[in-house]
């Protein structure tokens, strides 16, 4: 067992065994000095009875501090064992705790990766997208390939709107200049063209403006833009005689139609002057839907002469179905009258069966039998 120096206890009991061995070594002093000096042998006897009591008391304070120690060393265990316990308390409570809690970590983490992988695939779709649009930019940024993007949109559209024998792609007019699409509507109006081409590079450059200084320039530049291609299609593919009065600017952009009706309107009254009628993927659809309705009605004008034909013929065979009818009347009406007479013959055959069936031939005579029967003149049938 470890002593507690700063036990008062223990330091009283180390100060009062410093103080018995300093009487011991007094007392050791003057035995050596009572041999010199007799006269003290009193004193130091007396001394020596001090000593004693004071052995005696260190003795008693020796067990009562021992006494001490052992009540000190069970209270000690008994803390021990009591912090022990709630430390073991404390060690579960904090075990299921921290379970509980990896628990839903585990789940948060799940859920978590989950949803990291959803945002992988969305970020896939973006970057692809991205590229898609790139793309997209890459081809309308060439007059070419934005042209070829605004025929093939336009083919597409034509191709559901109309029949296929009623518009030509890329037609040549007879000043030698080739439109997108000829519409070949019956005059009048005449044939329409189409145009599929657009000055794209001036509206991009109004959607990058930053700056008011910036934004007057691009518009500058696309009024002058659009208003010297609706010159050239007017130009170009209104010809007196040949196709009709007036020819389509087709923009495959709704935005770009938006933007010239929305900020624009005087080209779009230009437009009108110069009879260049401007339209997008949804009005284009819908004007191609009315050319549809005119080539109908221009096409049932055409064929009215036949239609005449086919409805005299009609006429006539609706008329000699009726002569026919009449004709199966008639021959049903002989049908009824002949069923009425045969019916009429053979009930009076089926009259006659019986009378035979009922006549008793014993009652007449043997010889004159005959004659009876010769003499009855049979009845006509029918």
């Amino acid at each position: 067992m470890t002593l507690d120096l700063t036990d008062p206890w223990v330091l009283a009991a180390g100060g009062a065994g410093i103080l018995v061995l300093l009487l011991l070594l007094i007392l050791h002093a003057a035995l050596k000095s009572a041999r010199i000096a007799a006269p003290l042998a009193g004193q130091m006897a007396q001394l020596g009875q001090r000593v004693q009591a004071l052995s005696d008391g260190q003795q008693h304070l020796a067990g009562g501090l021992h006494h001490v120690s052992d009540a000190q060393a069970r209270a000690q265990t008994q803390m021990l064992g009591l912090m022990e316990q709630r430390l073991a308390d404390v060690a579960d409570s904090m075990g299921e705790a921290l379970e509980g809690s990896a628990v839903r970590t585990a789940r948060s983490l799940g859920d978590l990766h989950a949803r990291l992988e959803a945002i992988d695939k969305a970020q896939a779709n973006i970057e692809k997208l991205s590229g898609d649009v790139l793309s997209l930019q890459d081809i309308l940024s060439n007059k070419q390939t934005r042209g070829a993007f605004g025929e093939i949109q336009l083919h597409d559209i034509v191709a559901q709107a109309l029949p296929s024998d009623s518009y030509t792609m890329q037609a040549t007019l007879s000043n030698g200049k080739r439109a997108d699409c000829l519409v070949h509507l019956p005059k009048p109006p005449g044939p329409i063209a189409i145009d599929a081409k657009f000055p794209l590079e001036p509206y991009e450059a109004l959607r990058a403006a930053e700056t008011e200084g910036e934004k007057q320039e691009a518009r500058r530049m696309m009024r002058a833009a659009i208003r010297h291609h609706m010159r050239a299609i007017a130009e170009k593919y209104i010809l007196e005689g040949e196709t009709a009065e007036g020819a389509l600017m087709f923009l495959p952009s709704e935005a770009v139609y938006a933007e010239l009706h929305a900020n624009f309107p005087d080209l779009v009254r230009e437009g009108f002057a110069l009879r260049v009628w401007v339209v997008s993927p949804t009005t284009c659809m819908a004007t191609l839907n009315t050319m549809r309705a005119v080539l109908k009605d221009a096409r049932m004008k055409e064929q009215a002469g036949a239609i005449r034909r086919e409805l005299a013929m009609l006429c006539r065979d609706l008329d000699l179905l009726g002569g026919r009818v009449e004709n199966l009347d008639r021959h049903f009406a002989q049908a009824v009258k002949d069923v009425a007479e045969i019916r009429t013959s053979a009930d009076k055959a089926t009259r006659r069966a019986r009378r035979l069936d009922n006549f008793d031939f014993e009652e007449v005579a043997p010889e004159t039998a005959p004659q009876r029967l010769t003499d009855r003149q049979p009845e006509r049938l029918g």
